[in-house]
């Protein structure tokens, strides 16, 4: 490594440095000492170094990614439960927006992060199966995403405790109280002594579990990604918590989703526009991911994938050159 010698009459950092531990570099006259002193490259302030590293690199990607869909699905929930009021029937529900547009961009944007995470994992074994061999690189692209599961398993995490707190503050809204009062005085007005229904009871019941269920599981996982926690974690109890209790947190919140639906698949006034609800679209790439975790775990590909996986390589493939093969 090049030696780079000051000259006494030089000020170090003079012209490009404007930190303060520059400072007295400025106001400093060099001596002799300096003079014959010599600095290897790598030698600079600490702050200098700090400056030029780019922050959360291995953030970019998956914060661009969470915001797009955020963007994505909040248009979409606000084309549905906002603007299509407005236009058909003059009815502003803007208020609508801060709260309850939000909650249900949130839940859908956590579920489609969550799915996400575990579609990389089934497009590599898919993709061993296909090639019969573990020994053979992954496209760059699906290395790039397998890279980032981490990342954005713990912003699916977040954005569902943001979900729970603002599902929590539905009943302080002043909106939900008037809504009460004028379903309290809608029931006096139809004679009713009870509003029960069985239908509506055991649907909330029920996808509230899943969700408070769902999340804990999150919660579990998230806590387990910690470097402090992990590390006292053997590989196989690791991957028993990231990829068994995943796939169960996956399928309860799937389930929550398509519960919290309920009769809404078959009710036509829930197509507005032509577009379907929210929940549909929101279930559909975690059912297909579960779907395809479901086939992959029949005895005929799971026994096949556990082979590769432990160094098995199909028959043809043993006769190939041994540059053509590299380990992932």
């Amino acid at each position: 490594m090049p030696l780079v010698h000051f000259d006494s009459n030089v000020f170090p950092f003079d012209q490009d440095c404007q930190d303060q531990e520059c400072v007295p570099l400025r106001k400093t006259k060099a001596g002799p000492l300096l003079a014959s002193l010599a600095l290897e490259s790598f030698e600079f302030p600490t702050s200098v170094a700090l400056e030029e590293m780019p922050l959360f690199p291995q953030w970019h990607l998956p914060l661009r990614l969470t915001a797009m869909l955020l963007v994505g699905t909040f248009l979409y929930t606000f084309l549905r439960d906002v603007l299509q009021p407005f236009v058909s029937q003059s009815k502003s529900d803007f208020y609508k927006v801060p709260v309850l547009v939000m909650n249900k961009t949130l839940p859908w944007t956590s579920i489609t992060l969550l799915a996400l995470v575990y579609l990389p994992g089934l497009l590599a074994a898919l993709l061993q199966l296909h090639r019969g061999t573990k020994y053979s690189h992954f496209p760059n692209w699906l290395d790039r995403w397998l890279s980032m599961r981490k990342q954005l398993g713990l912003l699916s995490f977040y954005l569902a405790c943001l979900h729970a707190v603002y599902s929590l503050c539905y009943p302080m809204r002043r909106s939900y109280r008037y809504k009460l009062l004028n379903w309290a005085y809608q029931q006096v007005q139809q004679n009713k002594e009870d509003a029960w229904v069985s239908d509506d009871v055991w649907r909330m019941e029920i996808y509230v579990s899943l969700g408070i269920m769902g999340l804990g599981l999150l919660a579990l996982i998230a806590v387990s990604s910690l470097p402090s926690v992990s590390n006292t974690l053997n590989w196989r109890e690791f991957t028993c918590i990231q990829r068994s209790l995943g796939y169960t947190a996956l399928l309860l919140c799937t389930s929550h989703a398509l519960v919290y639906g309920w009769k809404k698949w078959v009710e036509l006034n829930q197509y507005v526009w032509y577009t379907p609800p929210s929940f549909i679209l929101a279930s559909m790439l975690p059912l297909s991911v579960l779907l395809v975790k479901a086939v992959l775990l029949l005895p005929c590909w799971n026994r096949r994938l556990e082979q590769i996986r432990r160094g098995w390589e199909r028959p043809l493939l043993l006769l190939q050159p041994n540059n053509q093969k590299g380990e992932i």
